[in-house]
């Protein structure tokens, strides 16, 4: 059962406790929540920074690189002074001053498998803000494993993406169902480029699809792939067929 909101926490996420079906159950539900924010630049900085504003309990972040010039035109969790920081620390301290309620914990050494394995499977849901598909891919594999809610966004030029993966549901597909082949050679924000609002737009709307899978108030995007055109301004959404041969899903449902 979830616990009384505080009057301090009624008044702090008034706005978000007067939707419709959402309410002070969804609310207790959020800060009873915790997530794990993998990757901590363009998509992680806007994610973290919803996700503590709105309430989420505690948030795990995990990043082994540091702050660089180039980071901060896209990855708005980061000040200038915070330069040559780790990200996991520098977006921590961001996070404490949004919201000093937030328990924020900073991974920023690269997690070995069986470390990540356990942050996965004591985290309520992971959003995946990684920039390459071997993270992705292990990700994805941890959370199929785990049976861990899996939010996944990409973006690069002026064109982004985001899909939600439940592995609990029997007919929900999984990360790998939408690449079944081998993409290590693929193209990089650092050499395509990317425009900031894109990442932006992609991030919060990975905060969306966490805030509905945490407090059950609305519907995710699950097996959906939603695409953003920055430079035509349209949206598309395809939806991902399970993938009968998908490595990692096919011969391990029941």
């Amino acid at each position: 059962m979830s616990r009384s909101l505080t009057e301090y926490e009624k008044a702090r996420y008034d706005r978000q406790i007067r939707i419709p079906g959402f309410g002070e159950a969804a609310q207790a539900r959020l800060l009873e929540s915790r997530a794990l924010v993998v990757g901590i630049g363009g998509l992680g900085s806007p994610a973290a920074m919803y996700l503590a504003a709105a309430g989420v309990g505690t948030l795990v972040l995990s990043d082994f690189d540091r702050v660089e010039a180039s980071n901060l035109q896209r990855q708005i969790i980061h000040r200038q002074s915070s330069i040559g920081e780790p990200k996991a620390i520098s977006a921590a301290t961001t996070l404490r001053d949004i919201n000093a309620d937030c328990r924020v914990e900073a991974l920023d050494y690269a997690l070995e498998e069986a470390e990540l394995r356990q942050q996965v499977t004591m985290a309520d849901i992971v959003l995946d803000c990684t920039d390459n598909f071997e993270s992705r891919f292990l990700l994805n594999r941890l959370c199929f494993d785990t049976r861990t809610p899996l939010v996944s966004g990409a973006a690069i030029r002026t064109e982004g993406q985001v899909a939600t993966f439940m592995p609990g549901m029997a007919d929900s597909p999984c990360y790998r169902c939408l690449h079944p082949g081998d993409l290590a050679a693929v193209e990089t924000c650092a050499l395509e480029g990317i425009l900031a609002p894109v990442v932006g737009v992609i991030g919060t709307l990975q905060a969306q699809q966490a805030l509905l899978v945490l407090t059950g108030a609305g519907d995710p995007l699950t097996g959906v792939l939603q695409i953003f055109d920055g430079r035509a301004m349209e949206w598309h959404r395809i939806r991902i067929p399970r993938n009968p041969d998908c490595p990692v899903c096919a011969a391990r449902r029941t």
